[in-house]
């Protein structure tokens, strides 16, 4: 992820932003096909897929590799903003399966009603916001951004709507676990101070779908999440 850091962004000023439909709320789930206690919580991120109000996106860690199966979507960037999330808690501790809404709100292990909740507190809040928004007529090249006090980092994500994978080996050997939004890239398209404006986003290959998040920083640290839109 830090890989991909561009370090100014270049933002075309507007004099007004148009309206956009509210943000939705970010849901990341952390796991692994090497993990046992993982695929209910793949199964309520599936049905979290399906809400025009929420952006769930699945990103693998590779820390459970060594048990006997490599995740095929494991990724070592993201097992390091899944611990640079738990370092701004001053710990070094991760867990999987964990979900992480709007970049604030953590929940360790498959609980369907405490994510529901966490969810629809989080939806309530993002309900009254349009910090990002598809420019009329780019059809999802070009996305707007409206003033916002802070601003922070804005993150191009690809990812695959879909995906099953038969895991040979390990906790989860001889299980056919299907996955959904799998993060398949992550790119910093650079640092936005908040001033209103709209930025051009690349179409990514090997059809994946695309979104932008708007990310505030703590500390070098991946902080809350203030807008996000889906492109495509």
């Amino acid at each position: 992820m830090r890989a991909a850091f561009a370090p100014i962004l270049a933002v075309s000023c507007l004099a007004a932003v148009p309206a956009a439909l509210a943000d939705p709320t970010v849901v990341e789930l952390y796991t692994s096909q090497g993990c046992s206690a993982c695929p209910p919580a793949d199964e309520m991120l599936g049905q979290l897929t399906q809400r025009e109000d929420v952006l769930a996106l699945s990103l693998h860690v590779d820390y459970w590799d060594w048990i006997g199966w490599k995740d095929t979507f494991g990724n070592p960037a993201f097992s390091e903003r899944q611990l640079q999330y738990s370092e701004a808690e001053n710990s070094s501790v991760r867990y999987t399966p964990q979900f992480i809404v709007n970049g604030t709100d953590r929940l360790a292990g498959p609980s369907g009603m405490q994510l529901w909740d966490l969810v629809q507190k989080n939806v309530a809040i993002s309900s009254a916001t349009d910090v990002l928004g598809i420019e009329p007529g780019s059809e999802g090249r070009r996305v707007t951004l409206s003033e916002h006090a802070t601003g922070g980092q804005l993150i191009l994500v690809g990812y695959q709507s879909e995906a099953t994978v038969k895991v040979l080996y390990g906790e989860n050997a001889g299980k056919v676990i299907t996955y959904y939004n799998v993060v398949h890239s992550w790119d910093v398209l650079g640092d936005w101070d908040g001033a209103p404006g709209a930025i051009d986003v690349p179409q990514l290959g090997n059809g994946l779908h695309r979104a932008v998040l708007a990310q505030a920083q703590v500390d070098g640290r991946p902080g809350p999440i203030i807008g996000a839109v889906k492109l495509d």
